[in-house]
């Protein structure tokens, strides 16, 4: 029976088979049981990442495939040592071995990375079709079944694409059957890797979707997103540009092969087909058949007068990339593919030929299948980078739009623009609130513990309560902007939220009710807060429906950055946690309160100008009478008509 053991980093579902029999007393070859013991979970990190790896190893291994197209070359192996007329025309085909080797060497390597995918496939679990009515499904963990719906679904096609064919052609078939009537067009090597390269770039499809299904996106940056997609334009480029290529070579082999059969029925010079080897530029009579034979003159592409026409393939040799070294053609095939498929073909000029016409119009229909998908892909990852800029664009746009509409006085236009510009650097155009909303409660309060815990720990206030307390006000607290001139509320008007102030300044002012001949000023700064008089509301008994009245007036002094708490949540605050109505958090907010700063201040000017009237109605009544009154001594206490601002007799 089957035991499921979850791992803490949940990259392996383990499983072990309980034999019936004896154990052995050693214990197992770890690598043993990584691979006859483990299960991997499809959705694990390990998985998730062997995909990227995969996806990045096929986009290399189509890369390379092209680059058997580039074997073929007009001219002798040796070509770099032998010295010859540049009018000189060779009429043979050579292979490249140095590039063979290089790009057999590259191609092993891709095909083991092919091999180690079938083998993550054979250990790699799978969800139940039957359990997926509800939630993610079960995971099915049995090495048999896993092996079993594998072989039957896409172990083919992985296989047909780790075969190492392309080696096998070019390294053992060609050799082997290699005698005078060889075709160096290598048609049998083209056809291998053509026949392979169609499954190995349909496994890029579904590798895609099944990394984009695990993580939403297969590059995460924007740019790498573009990026992603003009490498898969390249890769079409590349692959268009190296079949034109061979298609070249092909129709120049095409050609030789023609005219010398038209020299072989005519009876003027015997023509064999193993002279257009260049293996055989040694041989006397190939060397009396090249002084004396028509068919470099009559297969010369330069030549427009001839019957035989090279279509679209002219370029190859009137431009002698057919003869050129490997990187030079290889850049001109890959800017040659990149311009046709860009431009749909519509620069090419065909000729009657039915297989040049045939990828004519495989040229435009892919042409335009990649600029649809690939260019619009990313030309939306583009865009997206500066989606949130274009959006406030817009909307300062329309702002200003319905500001003139509306004719609103050029002071107010101008406090508008300020507000949406400090709005637009301080958040960036992202909704935080409908983030935080949509992420479950527990997150949501640890994500609010990490941004505003550190901030409210600044407030002098708030380090007088519990971690507790902290944690349900970081989760109610709501971020608050201003601009330099907006009033936060007015002397008179109903407070509806307290305000504690993070960057910036405030001027705080009262008149204490609009009394003749009184002002106070103070100015908030970091760590300070107004709106006080809400928490007193909330901490009443029983606090009335109507929300208290500003005692002061608070206007910004510059850009202010805020945590607001609203009325609503201070009344939970005072329900839910009796401590907020301690004695020692009490006396700490009426400390830190500019308000009852302000309170005592003025009581203590009351007293002080009771206690001097009094002692100057005491001094002018001892010059003024002819005895001595005593005058009883008197105490006065800070009453409620005073605390209500009646400080004068």
């Amino acid at each position: 029976m089957n035991r499921l053991i979850h791992t803490p980093t949940a990259k392996f579902r383990r499983f072990r088979r309980h034999h019936q029999h004896a154990t052995s007393t050693t214990d197992p070859n770890p690598l043993q049981i990584l691979w006859r013991y483990q299960i991997l979970d499809p959705d694990s990190e390990i998985v998730m990442y062997w995909n990227h790896v995969f996806l990045l190893t096929s986009i290399i291994a189509l890369f390379i495939d092209p680059l058997y197209f580039y074997l073929p070359y007009v001219g002798p192996q040796n070509r770099d040592r032998i010295t010859i007329h540049s009018d000189y025309i060779y009429v043979c085909l050579s292979i490249d071995k140095q590039l063979s080797v290089l790009i057999t060497y590259f191609r092993s390597i891709a095909d083991m990375f092919f091999s180690l995918h079938i083998l993550m496939k054979f250990r790699t679990a799978f969800v139940a079709p039957s359990s997926r009515v509800f939630g993610r499904g079960e995971l099915v963990i049995d090495a048999k079944e896993i092996a079993m719906r594998y072989l039957k679904s896409d172990f083919l096609i992985d296989l047909a694409a780790a075969l190492p064919l392309p080696q096998i052609v070019i390294w053992l078939v060609i050799p082997a059957t290699r005698n005078n009537s060889t075709d160096h067009a290598n048609t049998t090597l083209s056809l291998m890797v053509l026949i392979q390269y169609i499954p190995r770039m349909f496994l890029i499809f579904p590798l895609h979707q099944r990394i984009v299904r695990s993580t939403g996106f297969v590059a995460k940056a924007a740019w790498a997103g573009a990026g992603y997609n003009l490498i898969l334009y390249m890769l079409a480029s590349h692959a268009l540009g190296a079949s034109w290529y061979t298609l070249s070579m092909g129709r120049q082999f095409y050609c030789w092969k023609s005219e010398c059969t038209k020299e072989n029925k005519a009876g003027i010079v015997g023509c064999i087909h193993s002279y257009l080897d260049c293996n055989s530029l040694g041989n006397p009579e190939r060397q009396y058949w090249r002084n004396v034979t028509d068919v470099p003159a009559n297969c010369d592409a330069r030549n427009d007068t001839l019957t035989f026409k090279y279509g679209i393939f002219a370029d190859a040799f009137i431009n002698d990339v057919a003869s050129s070294r490997f990187i030079e053609k290889f850049l001109y095939c890959l800017w040659w593919g990149l311009r046709n498929l860009s431009s749909y073909g519509q620069t090419l000029e065909t000729s009657t030929f039915l297989g040049e016409n045939v990828f004519c119009i495989l040229i435009c229909i892919i042409g335009l299948v990649l600029s649809a998908q690939l260019i619009g892909n990313m030309q939306t990852n583009l865009q997206s980078m500066t989606v949130r800029v274009e959006e406030w664009r817009i909307k300062r746009r329309d702002t200003e739009e319905w500001m003139r509409h509306r004719q609103l006085p050029p002071d107010l236009q101008e406090r508008v623009r300020r507000f949406v510009q400090h709005k637009w650097l301080a958040t960036r155009g992202v909704h935080e609130e409908s983030i935080l909303h949509s992420l479950p409660l527990d997150l949501r309060r640890e994500i609010q513990r990490h941004l505003s815990l550190a901030l409210v720990r600044r407030v002098p206030f708030f380090s007088q309560m519990d971690d507790q307390l902290l944690d349900a006000i970081c989760e109610r607290l709501v971020s608050s902007l201003s601009t330099e001139g907006t009033y936060i509320v007015r002397e008179g008007d109903p407070v509806n939220e307290m305000l504690f102030v993070i960057r910036g300044q405030l001027e705080s002012s009262t008149t204490n009710g609009g009394r003749s001949g009184f002002f106070n000023s103070i100015t908030l700064r970091p760590g300070d807060f107004c709106g006080e008089e809400l928490l007193t509301w909330a901490l009443m008994p029983i606090s009335s429906a109507n929300l208290p009245s500003s005692t002061r007036t608070v206007k910004a002094l510059s850009e202010v950055e805020a945590f607001a708490l609203e009325a609503k949540d201070l009344k939970f605050f005072a329900h839910q946690f009796k401590r907020l109505q301690s004695k020692k958090l009490q006396h700490a907010f009426r400390y830190y309160s500019h308000q009852w700063r302000t309170w005592a201040a003025c009581l203590i000017q009351s007293v002080w100008r009771r206690y001097k009237k009094r002692k100057m109605t005491k001094e002018l009544a001892l010059r003024n009478s002819i005895g001595y009154i005593q005058i009883p001594e008197r105490e006065y206490y800070y009453s409620d008509d005073q605390a209500d601002g009646d400080y004068e007799e």
